[in-house]
Order: C-alpha cells, then structure tokens, then sequence
C-alpha cells in the first residue's frame, strides 16, 4: 500500500529517453522509492493515459514548469476502484508541484530539469525513464543504468526499495509478484529483463 503519511525526501526525477541513450527529464522531491512511485506509474500508464506514453510525458515532465513536489493518488484516475482501494487503502492525496518556492533573491524559481550530463552532481538517488515498453528504474547511487519494469505488469506488485537490488544486470526486484492475486484478465506480473546498453560510470 501507497505510504500517506511520513512522507520523505528522497531526490529523484522522471525522465523521458532522448536520442541514443540519454534522457531529460524533471526532479521529484518527496516518497521517491520504487515502492511508492512504480504503482503510480504503472496504473497511471495502463488507465489514466490509456497506455499513451506521450501522454504521460508530457503530464508529467514537459508540462511542469519547476518540479514535482510529490506524486499523488489523481494519477490513479480511471483505474478500477479495487485497484485503488488496494494500492491507497482508501486514502486520497493530489500530487503537488514545487511552483510556491521562494527563492532567496525574490526571483522566480528556474525549472528543475534533470538529464543524464546533471543527475550526478544534483546528488539524485533515484530515476525513472518512461520508455516504450517500460519503466527503467536507475539507482544513481549504485549504477547509472537500471532494469526496466515492463508496462503490463501488476500496480499492485510490491517492489524492493534497497538501492543495491536494481542492478542493470538483474532482472526488477519484487518483494511479492503482487499485494491480492489478480483476476486471469489482469495484466501478467513478469519483469522485462531488458535494459538500455548506457556506459556505466565509476561510482
């Protein structure tokens, strides 16, 4: 279930693959662990933008003016109420933008881009690039590539958050395959095992 509470502040961004095999895309301040952002995600693609994922690019990274404070539940719009109930336990909580930051001088606060040249030295601990076929969850402090998530599996699959488990080299790390056995039509919860052939940097 999707934590409502205590919520943290790990850095990360979403980011959309650019031309060969970088990516752009924006930071994320709040609850950024694959435990909280991959359900959203994955629900969020297969309902709310109806499995359009440039759609959901542009919602999420080319249509925010600064950043994302935090990700909230209006990503599960159109989903089954159930998968709601599973993934939220009944708790709703709209996702917020860091558009009210006041910068020390007065003046307007600069978007908080993110790509694979700055994501280093903005000391991000998490990524998540929206490919085609999948979610390719980075753990920045380990590696600086990451195993992709296809888009078909279940929202309600419960992930490992420990940075060392998303290595490029293994497949997604689930704690569970998912949080309630899913009906035969939902949405088989089998990793993609493939993942962009990005040079791997010295950490």
């Amino acid at each position: 279930m999707l934590a409502t509470e205590s919520s943290l502040s790990t850095r990360s961004f979403i980011a959309r693959p650019t031309v060969g095999t970088g990516y752009t895309g924006i930071h994320v301040q709040l609850d950024s662990v694959p435990s909280h952002h991959l359900p959203l995600l994955l629900a969020a693609y297969q309902y709310k933008f109806g499995r359009d994922i440039e759609a959901m690019c542009r919602h999420l990274i080319d249509d925010v003016a600064v950043g994302w404070d935090e990700l909230g539940t209006d990503l599960l719009d159109d989903a089954p109420p159930a998968l709601v109930t599973a993934l939220t336990g009944g708790n709703h909580w709209p996702s917020r933008t860091l558009d009210h930051l006041v910068t020390p001088d007065g003046s307007p606060p600069v978007r908080m881009s993110v790509t694979d040249e700055t994501a280093d030295a903005q000391d991000m601990e998490w990524g998540y690039v929206l490919h085609k076929e999948g979610v390719e969850v980075i753990s920045l402090l380990h590696d600086d590539i990451g195993p992709i998530v296809s888009w078909a599996i279940d929202p309600r699959t419960a992930f490992n958050d420990h940075p060392a488990a998303w290595s490029s080299r293994d497949s997604p790390p689930a704690i569970r395959a998912s949080r309630s056995t899913p009906s035969p039509s939902a949405p088989a919860a089998a990793p993609a095992k493939a993942s962009p052939s990005r040079p791997t940097a010295r950490r």
